[in-house]
């Protein structure tokens, strides 16, 4: 891990960080069944390297920060999972959630931000939520330019497989 994301999760280490869609899947998928990471259509791009980096980083944090929104997402994309997979997935899945730090948006502000017709209103209510308040880490390299260009902390997971 590089230098700058080092400082990064140290200054924000007590704060928390909110971990996007497709990295929050990758957690849970990989905490149910690690196998599974490489078999499901949704996961298949990130190996189980990826999750161990991935669950590093995130013991390194007090909190880990979802919104609804983002719960939603990855609900949608577990649904994809097949038969008693499934069935177990869910299990487990509703267990795994308690600990998270989950915060709410309004959507009606979130559909007013200046980012709205471009992200979306999960990615646009990430960026409403997290200025001065937690580090973002996600895959979304649209999502990631946008949070930068708007002075937000943010780690693009895709960068940190390369080291």
């Amino acid at each position: 891990m590089n230098e700058y994301v080092s400082r990064l999760m140290q200054r924000y280490q007590s704060r928390g960080i909110l971990v996007d869609t497709n990295i929050l899947l990758l957690h849970f998928v990989g905490s149910f069944d690690q196998s599974l990471i490489a078999r499901f259509k949704r996961t298949e791009r990130f190996t189980i390297q990826d999750f161990n980096l991935l669950e590093g980083m995130l013991a390194r944090f007090e909190r880990v920060v979802t919104t609804p929104n983002v719960l939603s997402e990855v609900n949608s994309l577990s649904n994809q999972l097949g038969g008693a997979t499934r069935d177990r997935y869910f299990a487990e899945f509703a267990t795994r959630i308690v600990p998270l730090h989950e915060e709410y948006v309004v959507s009606a502000d979130v559909a007013r931000h200046d980012y709205f017709s471009r992200l979306g209103l999960t990615d646009s209510g990430i960026l409403h939520l997290v200025k001065d308040k937690f580090l973002v880490l996600t895959d979304d390299l649209r999502l990631h330019g946008i949070l930068e260009k708007s002075g937000i902390d943010a780690i693009n997971f895709n960068h940190l497989r390369l080291f």
